[in-house]
């Protein structure tokens, strides 16, 4: 029997034989979270990518998406679990699809507005004839897919919008890549002050200095005016190391455009002459890609 701190407790209650993926009824669901408790690294990357491929399909989610969402969370919180990073990879797939940074600050209530016309049947229904791969002999059904669609991606967001405190929490992880996955998901939900606390207190030393450039990113794209939090990227503008000066003059030039100090401006210019780029887990575009940005929006590129 489960425990209380079992992070698939309560799995077996979730009807997953009546709710649909991508390919049908996700009944097998249930066994590809355990095998992500798996001690052999082959069972738990071949139980990454089903379930990629089941509840995430292409960026689209399904019914089950949203239901797999704790698990997933409280697989990534517990220390025991293997390849705790990619599974927090796999979170961010199945809470936010292939959104990209030029989606942000996210506004959830307008991404998902056609949700509003689904119903739990309509979206029911579409499932269903998915799976027999006969919606398009349904031309009423076919007509609901689009809604039903936006509907499971506005439940998984939702689903993962509960666990904040988690990802908050897991930016003080060792591990660099992450507290860089995490910094990169919180940048989606409407920060509260833990959230701004804990990106604010990212450390930038060389060992976490992956994490700070994430957590500098996301601040960045916070849409939230805060002299504590633009202190703190502007004192990391003489850190020791480059990737953190940068990210932390791009997320300035974000957040105050005309009133960049200086100091942030002559960051932006080195690094583009220097040719500068590095990647920031959880985040798709280099750090080159985010200068140009910045420079671009300061009409300086």
């Amino acid at each position: 029997m489960a425990g209380p701190t079992d992070p698939l407790a309560g799995l077996d209650r979730v009807p997953w034989g009546s709710l649909h993926h991508a390919y049908g009824p996700a009944a097998d669901v249930p066994s590809q979270l355990r095998a992500l408790r798996s001690a052999v690294a082959p069972t738990r990357r071949r139980a990454l990518s089903e379930l990629s491929g089941t509840v995430h399909h292409q960026g689209t989610r399904w019914e089950a998406s949203r239901h797999v969402v704790p698990f997933l969370a409280a697989l990534a919180d517990d220390p025991a679990t293997g390849d705790r990073a990619e599974v927090v990879g796999l979170l961010r797939a199945v809470v936010l699809g292939d959104r990209r940074d030029d989606a942000l600050p996210f506004d959830p209530r307008r991404a998902f507005a056609a949700a509003d016309g689904s119903t739990d049947d309509q979206a029911a229904l579409v499932a269903r004839h998915l799976a027999a791969g006969d919606l398009c002999e349904h031309d009423e059904v076919a007509a609901l897919a689009d809604d039903a669609a936006v509907r499971w991606a506005a439940d998984a967001f939702h689903a993962g919008a509960r666990h904040t405190d988690r990802y908050v929490r897991w930016l003080a992880e060792p591990d660099p890549q992450l507290a860089g996955y995490a910094a990169e998901l919180l940048a989606w939900f409407a920060p509260d002050e833990a959230t701004l606390a804990g990106l604010v207190a990212v450390p930038a030393d060389e060992t976490h200095a992956a994490a700070r450039a994430s957590a500098n990113l996301a601040l960045g794209h916070c849409p939230v005016d805060s002299a504590r939090v633009d202190a703190r990227l502007g004192g990391l503008l003489a850190a020791d190391t480059a990737v953190v000066r940068v990210t932390a003059a791009v997320a300035l030039a974000r957040r105050l455009d005309d009133r960049l100090p200086d100091r942030a401006l002559d960051v932006l210019a080195e690094a583009r002459g220097a040719d500068f780029d590095a990647e920031v887990p959880g985040w798709d575009r280099s750090v080159r890609g985010f200068v140009a940005l910045a420079l671009h929006r300061l009409g300086l590129g």
